[in-house]
């Protein structure tokens, strides 16, 4: 199995440090609902999960909250309530919505604000090795002490001293805060420094150190968090542990696009998740994610979603059980072969599903033959379980419900009209979408899949 590596720009051989994968992703800062930039990232991390484990790997997966930031400090005073109530809010809705999308929970959910005994532990042997020094209540990491900062952003030292923010009591300007101040109206910690809170990048250390240990063999997340977030993660746990690699296999996803920019809250160009789980199936936008290399940006369209919400249904319905036949079963191990193959190359999703729907296509055929798919469609239900695709039909809302019944009278004039091929249409198209129709002596019923 190979995996790109952003630290070294190239496809590795992946070879983990123990019988145990210890991964850990980047998680969300909870003070606005998720979009469908969140959903790419969590889903790409979860099938890369899942396939580990199908590959025969245990795997430790820890991911966290940033219970505490800037932005939610902003939105609090905004709203004018606690930032506790905010967080817990969000939290509970990303619980909802991730749920939804059946990723699985990671093994641990550290939450920044429960982990400041660790946050200052690393910030104090920062201070005593020389790495960090205290200025006017703030804490900073000295970075020309650690002389292979940028190595994983590849960026120049004016692209650096761009983004890094001016403030007063910096040796550097490219030293960042480990430790901030406190200021009026913002929930503080006491520290040996003085009272304040943890910075951004210091938080993800000492979390992924606590649960993980000195060295990571996955550490992933989106592409924006290569530079300054995850470059300044290496130098502060490089530093703290004298171990290096801090991450063996540093795994980033490309970013959701609508139009020619970035989905994300700072752009105000999103899709909530919470609009496209009310509008699409769970396996529909696996699928948006899934059928494009999780390191090429996906460009977001509702026909491109639709599409694919389509094909969802013709994996369900190669899915469903068959007549059971008595002829030797067809083999499904070329599929197999052909599946592990695209997965083991840097997790190559695009092509595992296109080998799904040719899998599903042969189910077909077979079929229509009289053939035994038994043993292929096994394999497709398993196969589509590692991508995490559930195969089930979606919820039919009850405002869609009489457009579902026009259809059905529609396709019943059809018949009588004897236009076989529109009416057949109907309900190929119905099915797809996990619709199936019954004709019976008494008229067409519909029901939903399972």
């Amino acid at each position: 199995m190979k995996v790109y590596n952003t630290l070294t720009r190239q496809k590795e051989e992946f070879v983990p440090q123990g019988d145990e994968v210890k991964m850990y992703v980047c998680g969300v800062t909870p003070y606005d609902e998720c979009h469908l930039g969140h959903a790419m990232s969590y889903i790409v991390f979860d099938v890369i999960r899942r396939y580990l484990k199908f590959r025969g790997y245990r795997v430790r997966y820890v991911q966290n909250f940033t219970d505490i930031d800037d932005k939610i400090i902003a939105r609090s005073q905004e709203l004018g309530i606690d930032y506790k109530e905010l967080v817990e809010r969000h939290i509970e809705a990303y619980f909802r919505d991730m749920d939804a999308l059946n990723i699985q929970r990671a093994d641990v959910y550290p939450y920044a604000t429960q982990e400041i005994p660790k946050i200052q532990e690393v910030i104090s042997t920062l201070i005593d090795k020389g790495y960090a020094y205290p200025a006017r209540g703030s804490v900073y990491f000295r970075v020309s002490r650690f002389p292979g900062y940028g190595k994983l952003s590849r960026r120049s030292l004016e692209e650096m001293r761009a983004s890094s923010p001016d403030e007063e009591g910096k040796e550097h300007p490219l030293d960042f805060a480990l430790w901030k101040a406190a200021k009026p109206n913002e929930p503080t910690w006491e520290s040996p420094w003085g009272p304040g809170r943890p910075g951004w990048h210091i938080e993800c250390s000492a979390m992924s150190l606590k649960y993980l240990g000195d060295s990571l063999d996955i550490h992933g997340g989106g592409q924006d968090l290569i530079f300054p977030h995850h470059e300044n993660e290496i130098a502060q746990s490089e530093s703290f542990t004298g171990v290096e690699p801090f991450v063996r296999y540093w795994l980033h996803n490309g970013m959701v696009q609508l139009g020619e920019e970035k989905m994300s809250k700072s752009t105000g160009k999103l899709v909530p998740l919470k609009e496209a789980l009310s509008r699409y199936s769970p396996d529909a936008l696996r699928l948006f994610v899934l059928s494009s290399h999780y390191r090429s940006p996906l460009r977001y369209s509702e026909e491109g979603v639709l599409a694919l919400e389509r094909a969802a249904g013709r994996l369900r319905e190669a899915a469903t059980a068959a007549t059971p036949s008595t002829a030797q079963p067809l083999s499904a191990e070329a599929y197999r072969r052909r599946f592990i193959q695209a997965m083991d190359d840097d997790f190559n999703t695009a092509q595992a599903v296109a080998c799904l729907f040719d899998l599903a296509r042969d189910i077909n055929r077979a079929r229509d033959e009289g053939a035994n798919a038994q043993e292929l469609q096994s394999a497709l239900r398993e196969l589509c379980g590692v991508l995490g695709l559930t195969l089930e039909a979606p919820e039919i809302p009850m405002e869609a419900q009489p457009f579902i019944e026009l259809l059905v009278s529609v396709r019943q004039e059809l018949r009588q009209a004897r236009q076989w091929q529109l009416a057949d249409a109907i309900r190929s198209r119905l099915g797809e979408l996990g619709i199936a129709l019954e004709d019976t002596p008494q008229g067409t019923v519909w029901k939903l899949k399972r």
